[in-house]
């Protein structure tokens, strides 16, 4: 399903569809510090029904699955949703996972204890969503933005890739990013209170298959490049790796987490 939005890529057509397969094999990284955060403030565990918007593959649910609440995934993509049904099942979770705009989920009022929106929360209309997961959310309720994002301007493979992705799609606006707090737009916060902005750099481990499969599955790549582009591009980046990056290295990344607790 393609996605158009002005605002995005200078409103060039994506479609994360394109990229479940590797997104299902290499974007699941986020670090147990990641998953910490949460349930440390007791969030997301046994007890609570969660609802995790822009689920993708389940990242998030697969992996915070063992602490004991009971998950419900949603993504626009059904080809990302197969993806995260198929991973659930051969790890035997029971998670329910369904294909819909975050615009136009429909439960009843107070179902979820929490929301979570991981890499994805500035792709939604705020101002039509930001009701609907009030009303979804019980009287004391939070919604968890979540984004993690390489460093390009501190780490230098980081920039070097993120360079290269622009070569082949110059319109991509996903890369630059630098050590910030989860935007909360003022439309959210007619229904939420931002309680806590949580921050942290963190280093994640890759290698060279498994960086350039992160790469490729990002925005500016596979989701939106043609096939030929995507394959010319990933050959490039292959061997940029190959020369300049040893077998195995780390990212830099910047995590922040912002926790919003429902207006009464």
């Amino acid at each position: 399903m393609n996605i158009i939005n002005k605002d995005i890529d200078g409103g060039k057509a994506f479609d994360w569809g394109k990229t479940s397969e590797s997104y299902a094999k290499y974007r699941d990284i986020y670090p147990q510090e990641f998953y910490s955060c949460l349930t440390e403030r007791g969030l997301c565990i046994k007890g609570q029904h969660v609802l995790d918007l822009g689920t993708g593959t389940g990242v998030i649910p697969r992996n915070m699955y063992r602490f004991g609440a009971k998950w419900t995934g949603c993504d626009i993509s059904e080809n990302q949703i197969e993806q995260a049904k198929l991973l659930a099942e051969k790890e035997g979770m029971d998670i329910d996972f369904f294909a819909a705009p975050a615009e136009e989920i429909s439960f009843p009022s107070g179902t979820f204890d929490v929301i979570t929106a991981c890499q994805c929360f500035w792709y939604f209309d705020h101002k039509t969503v930001a009701p609907i997961l009030a009303d979804l959310l019980g009287a004391d309720g939070r919604l968890c933005v979540m984004q993690m994002a390489w460093l390009p301007f501190d780490d230098p493979i980081a920039g070097k890739s993120e360079e290269l992705v622009l070569k082949y799609n110059p319109t991509w606006t996903g890369g630059g990013w630098t050590r910030q707090p989860v935007h909360i737009d003022e439309a959210v916060l007619e229904h939420f209170t931002i309680e806590e902005q949580i921050g942290f750099d963190v280093s994640i481990p890759f290698t060279r298959e498994s960086w350039n499969g992160r790469m490729k599955a990002c925005r500016g790549v596979q989701a939106s490049l043609s096939e030929e582009e995507t394959v010319r591009w990933e050959k490039e980046h292959m061997q940029f790796l190959s020369e300049t990056a040893p077998e195995k290295f780390d990212i830099l990344h910047y995590a922040a987490i912002a926790v919003l607790k429902k207006k009464a």
